[in-house]
């Protein structure tokens, strides 16, 4: 299978060369030149199978032709090695619990397959990789943890200094070995912007192999579609597969990208719900039509503090632009700290369920727009501790940090400081790759 731009100047490229690479060179994002439908048998069965073997049928639908079957199977397989639970909340309303992989975030998902698969891309092409991310919080603890140790690729995470947690922020400033942080005294449109500056600088991607790993490299973002399908099989089990409607917390609209192509597979999903805090420029173009990107703001549900979200345009593509078209097959809604810390509240108050900021705010969408006779199913994004001072505030009861936080609170936080100016990384950046040949070549 070939990969296109989604603005159409670029010529098709490889998988490999798609993954590697990360941005189209015209600036656009790579898609898959078809989706495939996957055989209504696959469905019929699909409550009968495990996590690991849904992912596999669905991972070689996307890349069975470039990958061998034993390599695909192991990068699937220990990918998907943790639960993924669906856990009933209200009589119509179920979370799935996306927050049990390494770093409790449903990151964890699309950065592991995503290190896995360029891991081996890298062995057999024989490159030393770079890998620049921007993360506004869960991006970056998944995407270090899941490339720590990886051979022949270093990791630089961005984030926008004193707007992550400080859980979020150990998970990516302890680990060292190959993993670098850069605190960037700015926002995490910033931090976005100087990442895609970056990849388009001729003179320093002569010198550098770089590659994205936010959700903008399609290898992170479409094994996110695995938990779809897994979530329509836990409802079929219990009877309450129809009418399924997915209410998505969105950032940077990856994840529910994602859900779409799952749909466009053949996935019986009614709708999806687009859940934002209140950086809402989705939810204004449900409603008026027109996209406007604006500078981003902070709320406690950090992670979706986006205000460009990269896979708008891939969204756009999937339906040749037709406002009307989305609007058919995704609803919107927003909230504010306020009404999420109220969401919060309310669902342990009245459900005895701990929600993160960011699934409060698809269980308050849910709990707005779900019709009768729907059933509704939000993305609980991470787990409810990654946000403890937030979420204790709000409720007034302490939270039990899991053991595997409390490795990385043990840690001591080391990062690179960095204005928001691209001359300042670009120098940072060559400067450490002529490190790096100092240590190779001698």
């Amino acid at each position: 299978m070939k990969y296109f731009s989604t603005n159409g100047k670029a010529d098709a490229a490889s998988l490999e060369q798609a993954v590697i690479k990360g941005l189209a060179p015209d600036k656009g994002l790579y898609m898959p030149e078809c989706i495939r439908t996957l055989p209504q048998e696959f469905f019929e069965n699909i409550d009968c199978m495990t996590l690991q073997e849904i992912s596999y049928h669905v991972a070689t639908a996307f890349f069975g032709e470039e990958i061998p079957a034993d390599e695909l199977k192991r990068i699937v397989y220990e990918t998907m090695n943790f639960e993924i639970p669906a856990v009933k909340v209200t009589d119509d309303i179920y979370s799935l619990e996306l927050f049990h992989g390494p770093t409790l975030a449903f990151k964890d998902v699309g950065a592991r397959f995503m290190a896995r698969m360029l891991g081996y891309f890298v062995k057999n092409s024989n490159k030393r990789v770079n890998v620049l991310v921007a993360t506004s919080g869960d991006t970056g603890s998944a995407v270090a943890n899941g490339f720590l140790g990886v051979e022949n690729i270093n990791v630089y995470v961005l984030y926008p200094k004193g707007k992550v947690s400080e859980i979020q922020e150990k998970q990516f400033t302890t680990l060292g070995k190959n993993i670098t942080a850069i605190e960037v005294d700015g926002c995490f449109d910033d931090c976005q912007a100087l990442v895609k500056q970056a990849f388009m600088d001729e003179e320093l991607n002569e010198e550098m192999f770089l590659t994205s790993a936010n959700s903008i490299n399609l290898a992170r973002f479409l094994p996110q579609s695995f938990y779809y399908f897994w979530a329509y099989a836990q409802l079929k089990k219990m009877g309450r597969e129809k009418e399924l409607t997915i209410s998505v917390p969105s950032g940077n609209f990856g994840n529910l990208t994602a859900g779409l192509f799952a749909k466009r597979m053949g996935l019986p999903v009614k709708r999806f719900v687009a859940a934002n805090n209140s950086n809402d420029i989705v939810y204004n173009y449900l409603q008026t039509g027109e996209y406007s990107p604006k500078a981003s703001v902070s709320t406690i549900a950090n992670a979706m503090d986006v205000g460009a979200p990269s896979n708008f345009a891939r969204i756009m593509h999937l339906y040749g632009s037709s406002h009307k078209d989305v609007c058919k097959e995704i609803s919107g809604a927003t909230y504010s700290d306020a009404q999420i810390a109220g969401g919060v509240k309310e669902c342990l108050q009245d459900n005895s369920y701990l929600l993160d900021p960011h699934g409060a705010c698809g269980y308050l969408a849910l709990k707005e727009l779900l019709q009768p006779g729907e059933t509704g199913v939000f993305l609980e994004t991470a787990h409810p501790a990654k946000f403890k001072d937030t979420i204790e505030g709000i409720t007034g009861e302490e939270i039990e940090i899991p053991q595997a936080l409390q490795q990385f609170m043990s840690g001591t936080k080391e990062s690179v400081q960095i204005d928001k100016n691209f001359g300042t990384l670009k120098s940072y950046l060559l400067n450490e790759e002529q490190s790096e040949n100092d240590k190779y070549y001698n």
